[in-house]
C-alpha cells in the first residue's frame, strides 16, 4: 500500500499536467470550454480519475467528452512523460456534478428567499395576538395592586379594620404583662 500523501501529489500533479496539455496540445474542435476540476488515484497507483466541467448545454458536453476519449492516449503519455513514474496510470474522465449541485443549491436558496419575504410581508401586516408587551412589569406601590376585582375603598376600610385588632391585640398584651 502506498502512502496516500503520495497519490494526492501525484493526482494533484497529473490534474496540471491533464489541463495544460489540454490548453496548448489539443487541437480537437470539438473540445469546448473543458476545466480539470479534480483528479483522484487509486491506493496502488494505478488508475487515475479526472472529473471536469464543460461550459455549455448538453451538445457541448457530449462533444466534449467524446474530445477527451480521443485525446486519451495522447494525454496518458504527457502524464507518463512528465511525471517520471515506473507505471503510467490509466485515465478515466468523469463529468463533474459540480454544476449541477450548484444549481440545485441556487434554486433552494431562491425557494428559501421567496418563503422569507412571503414571512416578512405578513408580519408586517400582522397585529399583535396579545397585548403589545406581553411581558409583566414590576408593581410598585402594594396599595395598587387590587387582586380582588373589588373597588379601593373597599380595601382601604378593610386594611383599617386589620390594622384595628392588631392594636386592640397589643395592648392586651401590655395589660397582661404589667
Amino acid at each position: 500500500m502506498t502512502d496516500t500523501s503520495r497519490a494526492r501529489k501525484l493526482a494533484d500533479r497529473i490534474r496540471v499536467v491533464v489541463a495544460e496539455t489540454l490548453q496548448r496540445r489539443i487541437k480537437d474542435p470539438r473540445l469546448g470550454y473543458v476545466t480539470i476540476t479534480d483528479t483522484r488515484v487509486t491506493g496502488d497507483l494505478q488508475d487515475a480519475t479526472v472529473f471536469y466541467t464543460v461550459y455549455g448545454d448538453d451538445e457541448d458536453r457530449a462533444a466534449s467528452a467524446a474530445a477527451l476519449e480521443s485525446a486519451k492516449g495522447i494525454l496518458r503519455s504527457e502524464v507518463g512523460r512528465q511525471l517520471g513514474v515506473r507505471f503510467t496510470p490509466t485515465l478515466t474522465f468523469v463529468a463533474d456534478a459540480l454544476p449541477e449541485n450548484a444549481k440545485t443549491i441556487d434554486d433552494l436558496l431562491a425557494r428559501a428567499r421567496a418563503s422569507d419575504e412571503q414571512v416578512r410581508k405578513a408580519a408586517t401586516d400582522a397585529s399583535y395576538a396579545g397585548d403589545a408587551d406581553p411581558y409583566r412589569k414590576p408593581v410598585e406601590d402594594e396599595d395598587d395592586l387590587d387582586l380582588d376585582g373589588e373597588d379601593d375603598a373597599a380595601d382601604a376600610d378593610a386594611d383599617a379594620d386589620a390594622d384595628a385588632a392588631k392594636t386592640a391585640k397589643d395592648d392586651d398584651k401590655g395589660s397582661a404583662t404589667a
